[in-house]
């Protein structure tokens, strides 16, 4: 079975090295480059990991920051989904379970 892939993005480490510390830093670079964000798509990029990324707008980013993709883009191994652990294990809620109320009635006086 092949490893499960999955990536840690880096965009904001590349721009704080570069001088750059806002995120509409990004916005007049890319729209030289033809790239139209609002602010708003520019900060997710930034401040998010993208799930789906334009190649057009990774070569303005690269181009931007005169970087290489490892720089932007680290592969690292998936973490295997960690199951949840009962108190009781797989065998259900056992002595878990709690005991029904007893109702007395109360005495008159």
């Amino acid at each position: 079975m092949a490893a499960k892939l999955d990536y840690h993005w880096h965009l904001r480490t590349a721009m704080a090295s570069r001088q750059m510390f806002s995120t509409t830093d990004l916005v007049a670079p890319l729209s030289q480059r033809g790239i139209t964000l609002s602010t708003s798509q520019v900060y997710r990029l930034v401040v998010e990991r993208p799930e789906r990324l334009s190649l057009k707008v990774l070569v303005a980013l690269l181009d931007i920051l005169d970087c290489t993709m490892e720089e932007l883009i680290e592969p690292v191994a998936a973490s295997a989904p960690q199951q949840k652990r009962t108190a009781v294990g797989a065998g259900g809620v056992g002595e878990l379970r709690p005991k029904p109320a007893r109702i007395v009635p109360s005495s008159k006086r």
